[in-house]
């Protein structure tokens, strides 16, 4: 081959082999943000419970369940509940552009990873777990708010809510003689006793069981978040009631709930929001605070199994201080959580007053309660403006650089997260 034609070639290679160089070295297109989200999981006082405008669930089908009605099956995806007045909705978030409530009133640490539907009274949706995935395809998870415990294996909420207003109900209307019978069978006249609500060992199991759900969550979240960079925060609850009754809501007609038979005070009571015994009160705070404990120690224990993760405990209990039910004068007015609501049949009007009601009409409604479980699972959770309150509370927890805080309601009624 001529010498020049070599040399032609030569260059040639040259410059084709720069231009390769050139385009290999060519930054690729960037690849686009993902809208940050906030994400909630867990049950009532997560989903929204109590605060009303409830939106439409997506069930395990894939359809969404608006409301079906008072009589349609408490499994329906819509009672999870999950309203737009929910804490998550409501709290200040720098920074977060979307908010996405995958909480289900009723949720037990079964529902974390497995469809609600496969236990008992579970409701049809899927697992926690599947939403959360699917939100990760298009969200960076910044935040994740977790309320989990109140329901598990050993106990629920509403069960413990239940047997406590039931009972009250049960002294105020009859005698000593006479017993207190509706589709669950006869109702004790006596006060909740501590052993009544959880026993140690129930909240050791809870305990337990909440830990390995939460572990399966951080694990996801560890497996999915698009820059592996997300807050958690582990709420725990709050109590709907006082330490103590305000002393206008102690007796009513010469009686009080020490006596036999004390119709005007339990009418007194449940128009207020508080039909429960003064003697059931403090036993009733001694179970949030081991609900409290539930959560703190879940909290503790996966820290230290997820040294990397930026986990924070929110303590919640004092959120409600001054404006529980029954705790003023004014009670329901002011009051940050729903009182006791019950329907004379599963018609959708609550029924506000007991006055003049004798026990068969009582018994009556008491049923409906438990025929159809919808019309009385809003009782003693948070309302609209008690999420509000939890609104605030995520919102220090979501900036806070300590690992542990308490939100506290003033009696101004500030609210300081520390």
């Amino acid at each position: 081959m001529p010498r020049f034609r070599r040399a032609a070639l030569a260059a040639a290679l040259t410059i084709v082999t720069a231009a390769l160089s050139t385009a290999v070295a060519l930054p690729s297109p960037a690849t686009a943000a993902l809208p940050t989200a906030a994400v909630a999981l867990g049950d009532s006082f997560i989903s929204g419970e109590g605060a009303g405008a409830y939106t439409q669930v997506v069930d395990v089908n894939g359809v969404a369940q608006g409301f079906p009605g008072w009589t349609a099956p408490n499994n329906n995806a819509y009672f999870c509940h999950r309203s737009a007045n929910a804490s998550l909705n409501q709290a200040n978030l720098p920074g977060i552009q979307n908010r996405f409530n995958l909480a289900c009133s009723g949720g037990q640490p079964h529902d974390i990873a497995n469809a609600s539907q496969a236990r008992a009274k579970g409701r049809t949706v899927a697992a926690q777990l599947d939403q959360l995935r699917a939100v990760a395809q298009t969200q960076d998870i910044d935040l994740v708010l977790i309320g989990l415990g109140s329901n598990n294996s050993s106990f629920t909420f509403g069960s413990v809510a239940e047997t406590c207003a039931n009972r009250f109900i049960a002294d105020a209307w009859t005698g000593w003689w006479e017993f207190w019978a509706y589709l669950n069978g006869p109702v004790e006249q006596k006060p909740c006793s501590d052993a009544d609500l959880a026993t140690a060992a129930q909240l050791s199991a809870a305990t337990a069981e909440t830990t390995a759900a939460v572990r399966q969550i951080l694990t996801t979240l560890d497996q999915v978040d698009a820059d592996g960079q997300h807050r958690v925060v582990f709420q725990d609850y709050t109590n709907p009631l006082p330490l103590d009754l305000n002393p206008v809501f102690h007796e009513e007609d010469g009686r009080d709930d020490t006596r036999d038979k004390f119709r005007d005070l339990g009418a007194e009571r449940y128009a207020a929001g508080c039909p429960i015994h003064r003697a059931s009160l403090a036993p009733g705070h001694r179970f949030s605070q081991g609900l409290g404990g539930i959560v703190q120690s879940t909290r503790d224990t996966l820290a230290a199994e997820f040294p990397a993760d930026d986990l924070v405990y929110l303590n919640v209990q004092r959120a409600f201080d001054g404006a529980r039910r029954c705790e003023t004068t004014s009670s329901p007015t002011g009051a940050l959580a729903t009182p006791i609501r019950l329907q004379d049949g599963a018609n959708g009007t609550f029924v506000t007053s007991l006055s003049g009601k004798d026990k068969i009409a009582i018994q009556r409604i008491a049923n409906t309660c438990v025929s159809y479980f919808q019309t009385c699972q809003e009782s003693w959770h948070p309302n609209a403006t008690g999420h509000q309150v939890l609104g605030q509370c995520l919102a220090g927890a979501a900036v806070t650089a300590a690992r542990a805080v308490s939100c506290v309601r003033a009696g101004n009624g500030t609210i300081s997260v520390s």
